[in-house]
């Protein structure tokens, strides 16, 4: 992909802010069996943990766009770290109420973060390579948990989990910091006076819904997110606990299946830009993801390095959507409303998220093992992915 000098720096910011906000919300999850034996509450109360993040990142991202317009993508993505960094500062304080906070502010950090780079992306992206430049960009999410993967447990073994927390609130409130030089170059579409009231909540979903080319991509995205929260909330406690791994063994796959997630979304990226059909490319991951899913509950004997492989393929399908994802509801946005029809396109996306950790959680305290429980997340992505390529071929025909 050739890039003129005015997309490296606006890609570069946005995929700083999205690697660091991700790797504050994986943290919990990362450290959750050091937290556990220390004080805090049982593996299963994770997934209301993440659930709580991505519910207030739906109510968050649905004023994003009106945030966009008042204070520029710039300033509110720096806002999101800041309110990120106070997450983190609550979750390690170690008590329930403190995480439930921490979850909070998570989520309003996480939850505009989307719409601002959207938006600031598309003045910015040629249409022949948008979903190129979506697709790194996104590459933010899995780079975050590969970092949460591969640092945080060494640090907890150094100072403990209460020190690994710390670095991660550091790491967000220092990039907020050195994003402020390029706001004045960034942010010259805002509009100061523009008007953010309770209407703003309602445009987002409205737009996003209106269009009915965009609406089966919005259900898709709800069963290949909850999937893909699963896989990264709960594959460390399923190594650690049903697999027989240590925890550092167990981050280390985290971390690898993460950075195949990165290679999924750039190659998914250029597949959707090449061939222009960037539904077909995105039912194709929604049946391996799926396919994955199924196969990882009869994986647990295998050689690692066969492990490594199934886990590698698992999260460059499950996570290597997104990019070609928010590249199409760009590309069918109306002028100067990017960053709407971002938040409404992934309030459906986040809605997958709330419902997934917690239905994967009731599945395990009702008996089920954490296999069967991915089992049972496999079969809509997997039937949502032969959707969209049947689809696809009809339109083709």
């Amino acid at each position: 992909m050739s890039v003129n000098s005015g997309v490296v720096m606006p890609v570069a910011a946005m995929l700083a802010a999205q690697a660091v906000l991700s790797m504050a919300t994986v943290t919990l999850p990362v450290l959750a069996p050091a937290v556990v034996a220390e004080s805090g509450p049982p593996f299963s109360w994770l997934g209301l943990y993440v659930a709580l993040i991505y519910a207030t990142s739906m109510a968050s991202g649905l004023i994003s766009g009106a945030l966009v317009r008042r204070w520029g993508a710039l300033r509110l993505s720096q806002l999101c770290l800041l309110s990120a960094c106070a997450g983190a500062c609550l979750l390690g304080t170690g008590h329930v109420a403190g995480m439930a906070a921490a979850a909070v502010m998570l989520g309003m950090g996480y939850g505009p973060l989307n719409p601002a780079s959207s938006h600031l992306l598309n003045r910015v992206a040629s249409p022949h390579h948008r979903s190129k430049i979506f697709s790194l960009k996104q590459t933010g999410v899995p780079l975050g948990a590969v970092l949460a993967g591969a640092l945080l447990p060494p640090l907890v073994l150094w100072g403990g989990w209460r020190v690994a927390v710390w670095v991660v609130a550091g790491t967000c409130a220092m990039l907020a910091l050195a994003l402020q030089p390029l706001r004045a170059a960034f942010d010259t579409d805002r509009q100061a006076g523009a008007r953010v009231g309770l209407d703003s909540l309602a445009e987002p979903a409205r737009m996003a819904l209106a269009d009915p080319a965009l609406r089966p991509l919005a259900f898709s995205s709800f069963c290949y997110a909850a999937l893909q929260l699963c896989l990264g909330t709960y594959l460390v406690t399923y190594l650690t606990t049903e697999q027989g791994y240590s925890l550092v063994q167990a981050g280390l796959t985290l971390a690898v299946t993460q950075a195949a997630g990165i290679a999924g979304r750039l190659v998914s990226g250029d597949l959707a830009d090449r061939s222009g059909e960037p539904r077909r490319v995105m039912g194709a991951m929604g049946c391996l993801m799926g396919l994955c899913a199924f196969v990882s509950a009869f994986a647990g004997a295998w050689p690692t390095p066969l492990l490594l492989l199934l886990y590698a393929v698992f999260g460059a399908s499950a996570i290597g959507w997104n990019g070609v994802y928010l590249a199409e509801v760009a590309r069918r946005a109306p002028a100067g409303a990017v960053s709407v029809a971002t938040a409404g396109a992934l309030f459906v996306t986040f809605a997958g998220v709330l419902a997934g950790p917690p239905a994967f959680s009731f599945m395990v305290l009702a008996g089920m093992s954490y296999g069967a429980a991915f089992m049972a997340f496999a079969a809509p992505a997997l039937l949502c992915g032969l959707a969209l390529m049947r689809r696809t071929r009809r339109q083709a025909g």
